[in-house]
């Protein structure tokens, strides 16, 4: 370690520049299929490109915060996405006014800041008490990214390529509409089977960054509603007409079988995988808690032990629910405020354990959310607080504690990064808090666009997380879902739990539509090829040019939003002057984009012969 500086300046604006990058890129991502990915490798290595090759500087620990800052736009975005889109829905749905952008941007600062606050007195208990027993996978790996930092700026060429390849890719495929993007293929022989693929960039990234097991899993969801379910739904339905769908079923298309049935049945399994996660969770919870009252304020005052002051944590906490309490459009009354610190705190410390034992890709989130927005439902309903208004206020409160569980994750693995290259606490925490911040702004700036341009619910942003938490509070407070078929797939995830399969995983694959499953699948594949190798090398350009992928795809995703917004999408769609490649192209441009990614994994091997 070649200097101390920490908290600079470069740090500071280089850091809130790739929150709302990866901010960004992350909420359409998770928007467009319903899962996020972790940012903090790719900002660390970013910064590395930046702070050591350009500005000529070398301080593992400036880096690391500019990763830490970064990484809570990716956290906040998942927290976000999951549950903030219900609100323009039920906007549009009654007619209503959308909801004020100071009140998107606000409940997900709330979340935010809380998030970080309730980690300040787990950290000891869990990154310094716990550093042998509980590894996390995300906060370890980037800790190596920056101790290896001579190896920055070619590593910063492998995520920069990506991004460039699938800015090129999206714009010709959504921009210029030169093939579409998504293939589709129905069954004559097995009537109401579907097949196809969306042949987009950033899945392919998110299978390779997920792996082919988990890949795996999602796909088997998917075949089990799209080959299994839905054909027997018409061999045996027919002519019958089934709630929620109006017509016979042997007249429905896929896409109607899907969002009739299907959609609902994967709801159910998604809900029950959650809480399952949950509930498997709870044995670690008393030890966490028992071990944070003990270890905090035991600490001696080398720069490396200090935390923010317990005394700010308090009165920040506190001035956050009050604001809570008065903010317009919501006034959360005082007991629902102490809902949310309560269940805030036990919600933070579940997932901050989580995410040390298995990472932050299996952080029960949704499951969390879920839990919260069941009993804020029960519980407003019973005191009289129905209709719109109760159903905001139940998922104001599921933003909030959503929003929490995500960023003690991802805080928790920043201060692991930083426990391991001596980092200073107090300084990572206080990154954190500007990154909830400045992230919570862009977020609701980008929610607002992208609302705008599209609509939330529309195949252009399915928002599958949000639609499922829309669907949980409406069954709430009003008995109307068709809960038989929520049931079945509720029993479907319990199946899939006694026989050992990772339930969360195969539900989320049954609620999507197959078509994203089969993409994530092919990147899935292509890291198990490379894994087989057996040189991590390979797997990690893999994964950092799959990053790239991600952040080129959302961010073009952002720009074509603003392009509706302003009424010139029209001018550069050239399906509409009669120039398309078809499915045939589509499939010719995904294969060429497979062929550059191993390329730019390929060229790792030829430095290696070569030298």
């Amino acid at each position: 370690m070649k200097k101390t500086t920490e908290f600079t300046p470069t740090a500071f604006i280089l850091g809130i520049l790739l929150a709302v990058v990866f901010g960004g890129a992350n909420a359409y991502l998770g928007l467009r299929v319903g899962m996020t990915v972790s940012a903090s490798i790719p900002a660390a290595v970013i910064s590395m490109g930046i702070v050591r090759l350009l500005l000529k500087r070398d301080s593992i620990l400036e880096n690391n915060m500019v990763q830490t800052i970064g990484s809570a736009g990716e956290s906040l975005a998942a927290g976000a996405i999951f549950t903030l889109p219900a609100l323009f829905m039920w906007a549009k749905e009654h007619g209503t006014a959308m909801p004020p952008f100071f009140t998107i941007a606000m409940l997900a600062i709330s979340g935010g800041l809380l998030g970080v606050l309730f980690m300040v007195p787990l950290r000891h208990a869990l990154i310094v008490e716990e550093h042998d027993r509980l590894p996390y996978p995300e906060g370890t790996a980037c800790s190596k990214v920056l101790l290896a930092g001579e190896e920055g700026g070619a590593k910063a060429k492998k995520v920069l390529k990506g991004l460039l390849a699938a800015a090129v890719y999206k714009f010709l495929a959504d921009g210029l509409k030169l093939f579409p993007s998504e293939v589709d293929f129905e069954s004559r022989k097995l009537r109401g089977a579907g097949f196809g693929i969306d042949v987009l960039p950033a899945l392919v990234g998110v299978g390779y960054i997920c792996g082919a097991r988990v890949s795996s899993y999602l796909l088997s969801g998917a075949v089990l509603g799209w080959l299994v379910l839905m054909p027997a739904f018409v061999l045996v339905g027919g002519d019958n007409i089934l709630f929620p769908a109006t017509r016979a079923i042997g007249t429905l298309t896929t896409w109607e079988l899907w969002g009739n049935y299907i959609r609902y049945i994967g709801a159910g399994a998604v809900a029950a995988g959650g809480i399952i996660s949950l509930v498997k969770t709870l044995p670690l919870i008393v030890t966490t808690f028992r071990k944070a009252v003990r270890g905090y304020g035991n600490t001696g005052r080398e720069r490396t032990e200090r935390d923010i002051p317990m005394r700010y944590v308090i009165i920040g906490i506190v001035a956050i629910l009050l604001f809570l309490c008065v903010m317009p459009q919501i006034r959360l009354s005082v007991p629902m405020a102490l809902f949310i610190a309560v269940f805030g705190f036990f919600f933070a410390t579940v997932s901050a354990r989580m995410v040390g034992l298995v990472g932050s890709s299996n952080n029960p989130v949704s499951g969390m959310a879920i839990a919260t927005l069941l009993l804020a439902s029960f519980v407003l309903k019973l005191t009289g607080q129905t209709g719109l208004k109760g159903m905001t206020v139940a998922i104001s409160m599921g933003t909030v504690i959503c929003i929490v569980a995500a960023m003690a994750g991802d805080t928790s693995q920043d201060l692991k990064t930083g426990f391991i290259v001596g980092a200073t606490p107090w300084k990572q925490q206080v990154g954190e808090l500007i990154g909830a911040v400045v992230s919570g702004l862009a977020i609701g700036g980008v929610l607002y666009l992208l609302q705008a341009a599209w609509s939330f619910g529309d195949p252009e942003l399915p928002a599958p997380q949000a639609t499922l938490m829309k669907l949980v509070v409406e069954g709430v407070m009003g008995d109307y879902l068709p809960w038989g078929l929520i049931l079945i797939g509720v029993f479907i995830a319990v199946a899939v739990e006694i026989v050992g399969i990772p339930v969360l995983p195969f539900s989320i694959g049954l609620y999507l539509p197959i078509h994203l499953s089969t993409a994530i699948m092919v990147g899935g594949l292509l890291r198990a090829f490379y894994e087989r190798k057996k040189n991590e090398a390979y797997v990690q350009d893999g994964i950092l040019f799959s990053s790239g992928l991600i952040a080129g795809e959302g961010l073009i995703g952002i720009l074509l939003a603003v392009t509706a917004v302003l009424g010139v999408s029209a001018k550069f769609d050239l399906s509409g002057r009669g120039i398309s490649l078809g499915a045939a192209g589509s499939l010719a441009a995904f294969l060429i984009l497979l062929v550059i990614m191993i390329c730019v994994i390929k060229k790792q091997e030829k430095m290696e012969i070569d030298s």
